[in-house]
């Protein structure tokens, strides 16, 4: 008879060896369910944006640079002849100055 309880022990050790090994494939099946079910986030898409507009902007921009270069070069030469003619007339003025106090 002690060989037939030996049996019964090891059964019902196995059986709860079984039991417990049902419930962890259960709950790993379970957490796969739950995984899956779960909206999948949609990929983010990255707009393309027209390379034409920045060339056109870097273009004008490059432009306007020049632009505004020529103009104070322009304005330098101006300032130039500005001092040139008034030192001249300066001249002018004090050698007429000078002829107008000898008398002449």
């Amino acid at each position: 008879m002690s060989d037939a309880l030996e049996k019964a022990a090891r059964d019902a050790v196995e059986a709860a060896d079984n039991t417990e090994l049902t419930r962890q494939i259960a709950a790993i099946l379970a957490a796969q369910q739950l995984l899956n079910n779960q909206p999948q986030q949609a990929p983010a898409v990255v707009a393309k944006r027209p390379m034409g507009a920045y060339v056109a902007l870097g273009i004008g921009g490059a432009v306007a640079l020049t632009a505004l270069a020529m103009a104070a070069a322009l304005l330098a030469v101006a300032v130039a002849v500005g001092a040139v003619a008034a030192t001249v007339c300066l001249l002018v003025l004090r050698s007429l100055w000078a002829d107008i106090q000898k008398g002449k």
